[in-house]
């Protein structure tokens, strides 16, 4: 069993802050659950051009608001607590943040390492350890 609190994340070497976001990585792939599991914050106003080619993402949004951008169909969806998006087909978007501060909560398979930052085309490096 593992118990992760996430005030022992933050300020951590878990806590990976980049322009426009903060992760906090509560299961990584050393944690062998076959995912990790992250806590993202997204600031209000906030835009983002992101590609998870190495990565399916799943996002629940548990506080505040924002929108996605499909790029390849431009249709956008308005992002609120409750709501989920499944970027289950590598689906390059735009990821903006509202009048409000967005905290979600993220699964990627497979798991990251904990060190990945996004690169120029707004994608995670697949990192073998």
């Amino acid at each position: 069993m593992k118990i992760v609190d996430l005030e022992d994340i933050k300020g951590s070497e878990r806590e990976i802050q980049g322009p426009g976001w903060t992760s906090r990585r509560l299961l990584l792939k050393k944690d062998g659950m076959g995912f990790s599991f992250h806590e993202t914050i997204i600031p209000a106003g906030a835009e983002m051009t992101l590609w998870y080619k190495n990565h399916l993402e799943a996002v629940y949004c548990v506080e505040g608001n924002g929108s996605i951008e499909d790029l390849a169909t431009g249709e956008r969806h308005e992002i609120r607590d409750g709501v989920l998006y499944a970027l289950d087909q590598h689906d390059r978007h735009v990821l903006r943040g509202g009048t409000e501060d967005m905290r979600l909560i993220c699964a990627f398979n497979p798991p990251v390492t904990g060190r990945e930052t996004h690169d120029a085309d707004g994608s995670y490096e697949l990192v073998e350890d």
